[in-house]
């Protein structure tokens, strides 16, 4: 018996070194990975920009200052209004939203590679019904049995405690996991682009309404001036020195510009509606003053091309994505081989609650299990092909972001130098329209010329002043437009 009982007692651990054994095994295989090495996509990297030749900032870089990109076009409503933007923008809000749940999806990833443990108790009460029982009459008349029984009731109580953990034997989890934080920092780079993006069009408006005010400020001007024109003319007509057809010329000239600055007062509504939208604000709410504008542009210092991979968050966004789908690749292979899960339960029972917590009613269970797809007619290889292709396309479009990305510098470097000579030419257009304006108007007075050519010199200097605000806007919204490209600008702190 004593041999017995030591044979016993030496087969009964062997299922726990069995499972030692698995859990050795499935800690050993958990560094497996079958996800392909990352390398980021190849793309071209020219050692300068083209539009850049012979084009070089006033100041250098050290003396801008350092903070926000837009306080360096000093407008202290601009400021104000660029820094709404991050904070009540309601699509960077849903960019933020979305950053959020990214984040929470890697959580959720992470606490894969951990046991699950699931709590159960219950209890339930039964019992049969009582009926007729049978009745005999015995030979002198006594009666055995007859009468209705009370049935049988019963509890039954259980407590149990179970467990599983899948262990991350080729990988899977890990990849899972490296993909989800790969996607997060795509969606961060997504809130930095809707950021930017949002800030630099409430920029570009905010300067397109100022220049609407400088525009609408010249047009007053030669309003009055018009109009004290049109009454010298009705004067001249009236003394019969002009033809009715010069009163009738001046009041054209008059009122076109009248139309003109009623038509300026629409648009500068229309942009201040947007930039109420932008700072999340409905229209109602917002008014901007007329105020006296600065076409200040201020001196950027683009750097070399290499440094734009690094600014902009659209290229860093789609790097991130091809990241991703790498490790997608990983996920899929590991579908070729089994999943392995251990499980483990420990529970009690008892027909009253005081025996869920006797030893004697414990009952424990525990088990290795492994699954594994025997046929499926290519499905696996379809998939892992498939995962392949996706990790192709988003480099060819990281590519496409890279190359977009230096075509944009490009642009609004070129539009820069072009708008600096073209600024200096308008300028001297609008200071030579101004001369003839008023020789001509001398000359008409004196009644050395009709009043036709006073009208064309007129429409001429006006056009030629709105014209240098506009190329001075142009200056301001192409270098917004720079910045923008160049991801936002080069402060120390990004």
């Amino acid at each position: 018996m004593k041999k017995k009982s030591m044979h016993s007692a030496s087969l009964r651990p062997a299922p726990l070194r069995l499972s030692a054994i698995a859990l050795a095994a499935a800690a050993f295989l958990s560094g497996c990975s079958f996800t392909p090495a990352y390398h980021v996509p190849a793309t071209p990297e020219p050692p300068k920009f083209k539009e850049l030749e012979g084009w070089v900032p006033a100041a250098p870089a050290d003396a801008l200052e350092r903070g926000p990109w837009w306080t360096l076009f000093g407008d202290p409503v601009l400021n104000d209004l660029a820094g709404q933007v991050q904070v009540s923008n309601q699509n960077v809000a849903a960019a933020v939203a979305a950053y959020a749940q990214a984040r929470a999806l890697v959580a959720g990833q992470r606490a894969s590679l951990w046991p699950s443990a699931t709590v159960s108790l219950s209890g339930d009460r039964s019992g049969t019904k009582g009926g007729n029982r049978s009745t005999t009459v015995t030979s002198n008349g006594t009666v055995i049995g007859g009468g209705s029984g009370s049935g049988n009731i019963s509890s039954n109580y259980r407590l149990q405690l179970g467990g599983s953990w899948e262990p991350d034997v080729w990988g899977r989890l890990h990849a899972a996991i490296n993909q989800a934080q790969f996607a997060a920092q795509a969606s961060a780079a997504d809130l930095a682009a809707a950021t930017l993006s949002a800030q630099g069009e409430l920029a570009a408006d905010y300067v397109s309404l100022r220049s609407i005010d400088a525009q609408r400020e010249l047009l007053r001007a030669s309003i009055e001036g018009y109009q004290r024109v049109l009454k010298y003319t009705q004067n001249r007509y009236d003394a019969g020195i002009a033809p009715h057809s010069d009163v009738y010329q001046a009041q054209t000239t008059l009122s076109n510009a009248q139309a003109d600055e009623v038509q300026l007062a629409n648009q500068r509504a229309q942009l201040e509606h947007a930039i109420a939208v932008l700072v999340g604000k409905a229209p109602a709410d917002l008014t901007i003053a007329t105020a006296k504008w600065a076409p200040t542009v201020p001196d950027l210092p683009v750097g070399v091309p290499s440094l734009l991979l690094q600014r902009r968050p659209d290229i860093a966004g789609a790097e991130r994505r091809v990241a991703a789908a790498n490790e997608q690749i990983g996920i899929a292979r590991s579908a070729y081989f089994p999943s392995i899960n251990l499980s483990g339960s420990y529970g009690t029972s008892g027909s009253v609650v005081s025996d869920l917590f006797r030893a004697s009613s414990a009952a424990w269970t525990y088990g290795l299990s492994a699954a594994q797809t025997a046929i499926n007619f290519g499905a696996l290889r379809a998939a892992v092909e498939s995962t392949r292709a996706a990790q192709e396309e988003a480099a060819a479009r990281y590519r496409q972001t890279v190359l977009t990305a230096f075509a944009d510098v490009e642009d609004q470097l070129s539009a820069t130098r072009i708008l600096v000579q073209q600024q200096e030419l308008q300028r001297q257009s609008s200071e030579a329209a101004d001369k003839v304006e008023e020789q001509v108007l001398n000359r008409y007075k004196a009644g050395q010329v009709d009043y036709s050519q006073v009208v064309q010199a007129q429409v001429t200097a006006l056009n030629a002043r709105r014209a240098l605000v506009q190329t001075q806007a142009s200056r301001q919204s192409t270098a917004v437009a720079l910045i923008q490209s160049l991801g936002g600008g080069w402060h120390a702190q990004q």
